[in-house]
């Protein structure tokens, strides 16, 4: 299976981090500050949009990761059915 393509590992707390110093920015920010405001909200939604991707890729994996353990188990319990004597009927 190809795995999912990630901008960089642990992307995701660099991302927080970062929207958290943009909440206090914007928060500190004066109402009059036009310029800065709109810098800031388009700081911000970029870095939702990465959020939101980075989630769409957890998600992705972790499905992935569902299937593999499905397919192992049922795989353990075919192997370990093999495995038993056969009855005598």
């Amino acid at each position: 299976m190809a795995e999912p393509k990630r901008e960089r590992p642990g992307e995701g707390e660099a991302l927080l981090k970062k929207m958290r110093r943009l909440r206090l920015r914007a928060a500190a920010a004066g109402k009059d500050d036009r310029a800065q405001l709109l810098a800031l909200m388009d700081d911000i939604e970029t870095v939702r949009r990465k959020l939101l991707r980075e989630c769409a890729q957890l998600e992705e994996e972790f499905r992935v990761a569902a299937v593999r353990v499905t397919a192992l188990n049922t795989y353990a319990r075919v192997a370990q059915t093999s495995r038993r004597p056969q009855r005598e009927n």
